[in-house]
Parts: structure tokens; C-alpha cells; sequence
């Protein structure tokens, strides 16, 4: 459904004296998403993850610089293409409640996103619906979103992304700060969409989470990919992990190892040139500074490390 290859994204700015600078968050980026599958996009902070949500919908800032291709249900996504399906048949559930109108009434928020999927005529059914689907009242319709519970702010958020029927949801974070039921429910949430025929995207910091509704899990490093590997991998001592850093990541977890990893991410500004992990890396040689490595299969995971 979704295929993005070798995504690169630059920031061109300009500091004092009017010197031009850039800075590379994203490089060389891979990541697939089949029908009814659950993809988590995990990682620190900085690693790209919500840069790829934009990207996919086309909504970066105009200073933004793209290079790789985005392509979804089989085609290559221009953005005419982008504009034609974001909010159509690629939705968002965003990270904040924020993202609600303040000023605008809940129901007609969510009629709004149904009218823009082209359910003119059945908005209010089809907002009711959705309405009974994710149990909120129907008074709730009359609402502002101030009156809302934060687990009801969040179902709105969902509401909106699902009333047009869309076939890609990208889930930008959408449990921090919220009540251990709401989270829950949040992630059931996202399952049944994808039981449904759905592909979802999972941008989190929270493995464990992601664990309990993904088929794969994605692991970002200084904005590239570098490992995809099915949820089963990550259990135990994290044996089925090929990648130095997924490894380190699985071990730093407090119910694990809970060893912290030497060193900090290299800023986007001042990437080294070889593999992006090598001077943090213990497996680290010279080869691995010379060029950055290919994402390739090896036994059920997708790994960019030359010696896994």
C-alpha cells in the first residue's frame, strides 16, 4: 500500500552574514506498509519519524528539499497526487488534541472531514456512525472540544481520520500524556482498522506499546532506516535483532538491560560520511566509515549494518 525509497529530505536556511546552510534529517530512508498490516516507526527523538509523515502527505515547509520516491497502492505520488488524496484516502491522526477547532463544535469537525473525503450527502450519517463506532455520546456532537475528556478528544481525532473510509492512516504519536485506558484504547483502536484492510503507520517513543498492535516495527537512527523487523523480534535478550543500534535500543529499555548507550545522535547538520551509527557503533571498522551501507533482507528482518 505504502513503499517509500530512499527518502532524503533537506532543510535549506540561511544563518548570519546570509551563509547558506543545509541540514539533511532524513537520508536515505526506506519503509513499506502492506494492507492490514501495522507498521510502528520507533526511535529517538530527531530520527526522522514525523518528517515522514509530512512527507508522505506532502505538507513540508517550502524551504524543504525532497529527493527519493513515495509511492502508494502502486503509484508514484507527485504532489498533485499528494493534494488529491491527503484526507481522502491518506488520513492523519495527529499527535496533539490541538489539532481540534477550538472554535468549531465536534460534529461539525468530523462532518467536515467526512465532506472532504466526498460524502457530501451522508455526512451527518456517516458522522453518527462513527460517533456510535467509538462510543461518544450524541450530544458530543454539540460540543466544543474544551468539554472534552482527554479520551474523548482523542476518539474525535480518530473519528475524523476514519468517518472518510481512508485506506492509509498515519499516526503521528497519538498516545503520549494520556491516561493508561486511553492508551489502550487508542492502540484497539488502530488494531481494528488494520483487521479491517487498512494500513496503518505508528510513529512512537514507546516500544512497548507499539509491541502489543504491530505487525513490524521500523527503527529510524538519524533519519534513515536502520532495521524493520517483525514484533516477535523483540523479546528476550533481543537475539532475532541484527542491527548494533536496535540491539542497544532493546537492552537500554528498564525492564530489559537497562544500559545506556555511549554517545549522542550526530545533529543533521554534521552527518559523517559512512554508515551514520559507526562512531557510536562497537562493531564499527573502517569499512564502515568509508560508505553508508545498503538496506538488505537478511532472514525475516530488512537491515543497513555490513556486518549483521
Amino acid at each position: 500500500m505504502l513503499e517509500v525509497r530512499h527518502l532524503s529530505i533537506h532543510f535549506h536556511r540561511y544563518d548570519r552574514g546570509l551563509r547558506r546552510t543545509t541540514l539533511t534529517p532524513v537520508v536515505d530512508l526506506d519503509l513499506q506498509v502492506q494492507a492490514g498490516e501495522i507498521v510502528a516507526v520507533v526511535g529517538s527523538s530527531g530520527s526522522g519519524k514525523s518528517l515522514l509523515v509530512h512527507a508522505v502527505l506532502g505538507i513540508l515547509p517550502s524551504n524543504a528539499q525532497v529527493e527519493g520516491e513515495i509511492w502508494f497502492k502502486g503509484q508514484l505520488l507527485t504532489p498533485e497526487q499528494q493534494v488529491a488524496v491527503r484526507g481522502r484516502q491518506i488520513a492523519l491522526i495527529p499527535q496533539s488534541v490541538s489539532f481540534l477547532d477550538p472554535l468549531m463544535r465536534v460534529g461539525a469537525q468530523v462532518r467536515r472531514a467526512a465532506h472532504l473525503s466526498g460524502k457530501n450527502r451522508q455526512a451527518l450519517a456517516a458522522q453518527r456512525a462513527i460517533f456510535q463506532r467509538y462510543q461518544l455520546p450524541l450530544e458530543v456532537e454539540g460540543w466544543y472540544p474544551f468539554q472534552l475528556s482527554g479520551g474523548m478528544a482523542r476518539r474525535a481525532l480518530v473519528s475524523m481520520a476514519v468517518v472518510g473510509e481512508a485506506e492509509l492512516l498515519l499516526a503521528d504519536e497519538p498516545t503520549p500524556g494520556l491516561h493508561p485506558e486511553v492508551v489502550q484504547e487508542t492502540l484497539n483502536h488502530l488494531r481494528q482498522l488494520a483487521d479491517e484492510g487498512r494500513g496503518v503507520v505508528l510513529i512512537t517513543h514507546d516500544i512497548q506499546a507499539a509491541l502489543q498492535i504491530a505487525d513490524r516495527i521500523a527503527v529510524f537512527y538519524a533519519g534513515t532506516t536502520v532495521e524493520i523487523a517483525p514484533a516477535a523480534a523483540f523479546s528476550g535478550k533481543g537475539e532475532g535483532l541484527l542491527h548494533p543500534y536496535t540491539q542497544a535500543l532493546w537492552r537500554s529499555l528498564p525492564q530489559n538491560e537497562f544500559v545506556a548507550l555511549p554517545g549522542i545522535q550526530p545533529s543533521p547538520q554534521d552527518l559523517p560520511r559512512g554508515c551514520l551509527f559507526a562512531p557510536r557503533c562497537p562493531l564499527a571498522t573502517l569499512e564502515c566509515t568509508v560508505e553508508r551501507p545498503l538496506m538488505r533482507a537478511l532472514q525475516q528482518n530488512q537491515v543497513r549494518c555490513i556486518h549483521a
